[in-house]
């Protein structure tokens, strides 16, 4: 694997594990698609980096579960902003 994809992958890994990102919000940082950067943390870095990988994977499962209520609450705002 070519050493910048490798410094992109750490680089988009380490973000989510600071700051408990989603892929969405990292790919907006980054300026790459959803879909590259969640083949990046979820498959590529696997085999370069195993314990960030480990964090990683405990922030985007905490993420999926969330996922529901983020898109209930943000409906409601939709909702809110229409009325006023």
């Amino acid at each position: 694997m070519c050493e910048d994809i490798k410094r992109r992958i750490l680089k988009e890994a380490n973000y989510i594990a600071k700051t408990n990102a989603t892929v969405r919000e990292t790919a907006l940082v980054f300026h790459f698609s959803k879909s590259t950067v969640h083949k990046d943390v979820s498959e590529r870095l696997k085999t370069i980096d195993k314990d960030l990988y480990k964090k990683v994977k405990k922030v985007l499962e905490k993420n999926l579960s969330e996922r529901h209520i983020r898109g209930g609450l943000a409906t409601k705002k939709k909702y809110q902003n229409k009325l006023h």
